[in-house]
C-alpha cells in the first residue's frame, strides 16, 4: 500500500504542475471588457481584459488562483469598476489563454504580475495602483526578485511556504501519512519546474514588500492554515491589516461574504489609493 501511495504522490506532482490553458469567453456583464495581449520579455503575451474607470481614479490588478483564470475575478472587477477604479484582469502563465509549460506556484507567475502592473500603470499614468492576489495570485505578487511595486496589496489565502502547502494538501487527501510522504512531492519541484523550493516562500518574501497590505484568510481553511496567514501578517511591515473570515474555507471569499468583502476592500483601497473608496 505504501508503495502505491508513494507512486501516486509522484504522479500527483506532475498533475499539479500541468498547464490549465483554455479559451476564455467573456461572461454576460455590464463591464466594457477590452481584450488585450501584453507582451513579455520572455517572448509570449499575457492575455487579459482591461476595464477603464473614471478619469483621475486609481486602478487595480486582479490575479487569480491556481488552475483558474481571469473569469474567477469578474465579480471583484464589477464592484471595483462601479466604485470608479480601472481594472486589469489577466491569465497568468500556463493558465487560461496565456502560454506556459508548467504552473510554478507563483515563481514564474510573478513575472506576469510585474509586467501586468506596469501595463496598468501605463494605461492610467500618474494614478495609484493596487493589487488583489488570490492564492497563487497572491504568491505571484510576493515572489520573484522583488515583491510587486504597488501602492496597496491584498493577499487572499496565500500559502506561507511550499513545504507547508504540500503538507496541508496531502494531509487533506491522506491524513497524517500525507505529511510523512510530502517530501516526495517537494523533491520533484526543482527537477520538474527548474525552481528551487527555497524560492517558493511567501513568508520570506513579504518582509521586502513595501506596500500597505491586507491579508485575508478563512478561519477553517485546511489548504492554507490560519496560523500561516497570521505568520504572514506578523512578517509584513506596517501599515498592515489581517481579516480572518469566520466559517470560510479555501474558497472565493468575495462569493462567500460579498457585502463584508466589498466593504473591507473598498475601505482599504480608499485609504491607501484614494479616489474610489466606499
Amino acid at each position: 500500500m505504501s508503495v502505491l501511495v508513494c507512486a501516486g504522490v509522484l504522479v500527483l506532482g506532475g498533475a499539479l504542475a500541468n498547464p490549465q490553458q483554455r479559451p476564455i469567453v467573456a461572461p454576460p456583464t455590464g463591464l466594457a471588457l477590452e481584450s488585450i495581449q501584453i507582451p513579455t520579455k520572455n517572448g509570449y503575451s499575457i492575455a487579459g481584459w482591461f476595464i477603464q474607470g473614471q478619469n483621475g481614479k486609481p486602478g487595480v490588478l486582479l490575479l487569480h488562483s491556481v488552475r483558474s483564470n481571469r473569469l474567477e475575478m469578474i465579480g471583484r472587477a464589477e464592484f471595483l469598476n462601479k466604485a470608479g477604479y480601472s481594472v486589469l484582469l489577466i491569465d497568468m502563465q500556463a493558465h487560461g489563454e496565456t502560454p506556459g509549460e508548467h504552473i510554478t506556484f507563483g515563481y514564474r507567475e510573478s513575472f506576469d504580475a510585474h509586467t501586468a502592473l506596469n501595463y496598468l500603470k501605463s494605461r492610467i499614468p500618474g494614478q495609484k495602483v493596487g493589487v488583489i492576489g488570490v492564492s497563487l495570485g497572491g504568491a505571484a505578487a510576493l515572489l520573484g526578485e522583488t515583491p510587486i511595486d504597488a501602492d496597496a496589496v491584498v493577499l487572499e489565502a496565500v500559502y506561507s511556504s511550499i513545504e507547508n502547502a504540500i503538507k496541508n494538501r496531502l494531509a487533506i487527501r491522506l491524513g497524517e501519512f500525507g505529511r510523512i510522504v510530502s517530501p516526495l512531492l517537494e523533491w520533484q519541484i526543482e527537477p520538474r519546474l527548474g525552481v528551487a523550493p527555497d524560492s517558493l516562500s511567501p513568508i520570506a518574501a513579504i518582509i521586502n514588500l513595501k506596500s500597505p497590505v491586507l491579508i485575508i484568510a478563512g478561519e477553517n481553511d485546511q489548504h492554507t492554515l490560519s496560523d500561516e496567514s497570521k505568520g504572514l501578517f506578523r512578517a509584513a511591515s506596517e501599515p498592515k491589516e489581517l481579516w480572518l473570515i469566520e466559517g470560510a474555507h479555501h474558497q472565493n471569499f468575495h462569493r462567500y461574504a460579498p457585502t463584508a468583502y466589498e466593504h473591507r476592500i473598498l475601505a482599504f483601497f480608499g485609504k491607501h489609493l484614494g479616489g474610489g473608496g466606499a
